[in-house]
């Protein structure tokens, strides 16, 4: 039996009010066609979300969750297309290029922001200069390194509008490059290259993001009914995208679903038609008609305070990063799809320019599990220390998926780690992101997930002037090395990849600066009236602009 589109009135102490028309079909029942010409049913559908939504706001986003919403009602100069490709999207035609390959003019086509401004070319580069400046705090600061003075600006050798990115016109915008950089389109599509509208976040200040009413978008989708804390909102149809005769959900109901249990329960009820999946119930769901498993290139990773005395010991990091079973966790406690990971970079994500081979396979398994190997350098720590007891916590967000990772590190590493006590700190999202970005943990748990596919994307998380590392790992000839690969070699091919095949080794063999755990896999539950839901494999996790039901 097919699985129907459920009628939101059954839900409406969970959703908002604005949901309560249900999306199954009545006789009554008014609604667009779908894409296959054909389509009697309302386009609305209940989906859940697995962690808050902690700002719309492309500069200042943190978490995949956050990302991913800003990408439903924010588009930038490319969109993803059905076979995940880049294709124009505020950009009208493919730009112009020097013969240099290092300016690049686009053409910005008409469009409009949701408050009826027109998109300009000034709010790629307001929003390009916002991402830049040190003194925005911007955890995708680094993202910008790609543009001619980025990497001088974040490291406050040179002014942010300095950064080579211009209006030339309220049409015409000019991006120049620090080096030739082939991959452009897909960097583009990443978050951090979201325009603002520059009248109206310069008029909001800090509180531009925080809330539906502080927020303007251009994307296929406007948000409403979220204030800034609550746990559900509602995406509906932008009627003046540019591409809106190609959209034809009508309403999204948007809800927090922290307990895979709960998400499960309420697919299974018809009160979601999209749901994501861990552990025992990506299992569990394995034969399910409704099931479905893509790999994808996030890593789940455990990141040590170098600025703390236990942590700051390099032998302590490399007993932690060895004393954990991650194939174990993958297939036994995870189960759904992700595997073990034993380096950064993970599998299927880049092959080497000349070979194909793939950068995982080729650079090898780093400090693998190793109980015994563990043990032998953890006294030696130990020794170092002088402390024969040590008490660590480990901070995490408070989702389903965080709280099962943790618990099982928690175990692992103090049955395999004598005289090691892991206290275990479980906090909402955000308050996990204060917490980090404050400094204020020994160990934490967290996810990353590329903006494109290029090592680079995962080896400059550990930019010692990056804001995403949070650890405080510092080192000249680290930074030295990412230089080489953005600039120096960006036109060297073959030396370009040994150089960052060099330079994970150094962040796991030497340094042992991160401790991967596992490349993970997205599992969900999707209604089979659900139709063209795009699930990327990086970069963000999903997009409903395709979606139709039928």
């Amino acid at each position: 039996m097919k699985k129907k589109i459920f009628s939101l009135l059954a839900v409406s102490a969970l959703l908002l009010s604005a949901c309560s028309s249900g999306g199954q079909t009545t006789d009554s029942d008014t609604a667009n066609e779908g894409s296959n010409g054909n389509n009697p049913l309302v386009q609305k559908i209940a989906v859940s979300t697995a962690g808050e939504l902690s700002t719309l706001d492309s500069g200042q986003y943190t978490d995949v969750n956050s990302s991913d919403m800003i990408g439903q009602v924010t588009e930038g100069l490319y969109r993803t297309d059905k076979e995940g490709n880049p294709e124009l999207a505020m950009a009208a035609t493919e730009p112009k290029v020097s013969e240099d390959g290092l300016v690049y003019t686009f053409e910005i086509r008409d469009a409009q922001w949701s408050n009826g401004d027109p998109v300009k070319a000034e709010d790629f580069e307001y929003a390009f200069k916002y991402v830049a400046n040190p003194v925005n705090g911007s955890s995708s600061i680094n993202q910008m390194d790609v543009i001619k003075n980025g990497s001088k600006i974040r490291q406050e050798e040179a002014k942010p509008e300095d950064l080579g990115v211009k209006a030339l016109d309220d049409k015409t915008l000019e991006i120049a490059l620090e080096s030739p950089i082939p991959y452009l389109n897909q960097v583009l599509v990443g978050t951090p290259f979201m325009p603002k509208n520059k009248a109206f976040a310069e008029e909001q200040g800090s509180a531009y993001g925080t809330s539906a009413d502080n927020f303007v978008g251009n994307g296929p989708f406007l948000i409403e009914g979220w204030d800034g804390t609550n746990l559900n909102w509602t995406l509906v149809k932008n009627p003046d995208y540019w591409d809106a005769e190609n959209v034809q959900l009508e309403e999204i109901a948007v809800q927090v679903v922290k307990e895979t249990a709960t998400g499960a329960n309420m697919f299974d009820t018809g009160e979601l038609d999209f749901t994501t999946l861990t552990d025992t119930y990506a299992q569990q769901y394995q034969d399910s008609e409704y099931s479905h498993y893509v790999s994808k290139a996030m890593v789940g990773y455990l990141s040590p305070n170098q600025r703390r005395e236990v942590t700051g010991n390099v032998k302590v990091r490399q007993a932690i990063m060895q004393a954990i079973d991650k194939e174990g966790f993958a297939e036994k406690i995870l189960g759904d799809g992700s595997k073990a990971l034993n380096g950064f970079v993970p599998e299927n994500f880049a092959k080497n320019p000349d070979t194909g081979e793939d950068f995982r396979i080729e650079n090898g398994e780093l400090l693998p599990y190793d109980v015994e190997a563990a043990q032998v350098v953890w006294e030696e720590a130990k020794e170092e220390l002088g402390q024969k007891e040590i008490t660590l916590e480990l901070l995490s967000a408070d989702t389903a998926a965080a709280k099962k990772t943790v618990e099982y590190v928690q175990g692992q590493l103090q049955e395999n780690l004598p005289g090691l006590t892991i206290k275990v700190k479980s906090v909402p999202l955000q308050n996990r992101l204060d917490f980090q970005t404050k400094g204020e943990f020994d160990l934490v748990f967290g996810t990353w997930t590329p903006d494109y596919a290029d090592p680079i994307n995962f080896l400059e998380f550990y930019d010692s002037k990056g804001g995403l590392n949070t650890a405080g790992y510092v080192s000249e000839s680290y930074d030295q090395g990412l230089a080489d690969v953005k600039v120096t070699l960006a036109q060297e091919p073959t030396a370009r990849w040994e150089r960052m095949k060099e330079l994970e080794k150094q962040l796991i063999l030497e340094d042992t600066a991160v401790l991967p755990l596992y490349q993970g896999a997205v599992a969900y539950l999707q209604s089979d009236q659900l139709h063209d839901l795009q699930i990327f494999p990086f970069s963000r996790t999903v997009s409903y602009r395709l979606v139709y039901v039928a």
